[in-house]
């Protein structure tokens, strides 16, 4: 049995990993559009987030780099891709996968939230959609990074309050995902000019 669902997880790696594989009519995961924005902003994150650590906590400098960028590569490398996971489950088991159509206001609204993990394909509305679902995926995203984070931060320095560090995690990554909303509306404030 765990070698079956160990298969099943190579598997739809695999199929993540090559898109080619897998039919255009398939539609389009997010977190193939999301880990690449995540390690593009990985430095100014840590470096944010650090600085943040620093002040709040009153840690060194250096430690305070060091405990950022261990909780933040647990983050993009657990926390996000492990969220996605389950919105994409989620989504699958309530019945987002099917195309409900962009000819009315509740069909767009699905299509960028309920259908925001994995999306259907639409594409030549994928100028508008892609932004934001983006959007929308911040929500869940912030707050798997902030409790990832915070048990990061309470395993490596356990000398400190929890609730503290707690309160640290939640508000640098406000931060840090104020900063990131920027992506995406970005793109759609370029696309209309």
């Amino acid at each position: 049995m765990q070698r079956n669902t160990i298969n099943k997880y190579a598997l739809a790696a695999s199929l993540l990993l090559s898109p080619s594989l897998v039919h255009a009519d398939a539609g389009l995961p997010m977190l193939i559009l999301a880990m690449p924005i995540f390690a593009l902003s990985i430095i100014p994150i840590v470096i944010i987030e650090a600085i943040y650590m620093h002040h709040y906590l009153s840690l060194p400098a250096r430690v305070a780099g060091q405990v950022s960028l261990m909780s933040n590569l647990i983050s993009i490398l657990v926390g996000i891709p492990m969220t996605w996971i389950l919105l994409a489950i989620l989504q699958s088991w309530t019945g987002g996968d099917r195309a409900y159509g962009l000819d009315s206001t509740l069909g767009k609204i699905i299509a960028v939230t309920w259908q925001a993990p994995w999306l259907i394909p639409y594409e030549e509305n994928f100028d508008w959609i892609i932004p934001i679902a983006g959007i929308v995926l911040l929500i869940p995203f912030y707050f798997a990074s902030w409790y990832s984070e915070y048990l990061t931060l309470e395993k490596i320095l356990h000398r400190i309050p929890s609730a503290k560090l707690k309160v640290c995690s939640r508000n640098a990554n406000l931060i840090t995902y104020g900063l990131m909303l920027l992506w995406p509306v970005l793109s759609l404030i370029i696309q209309k000019h």
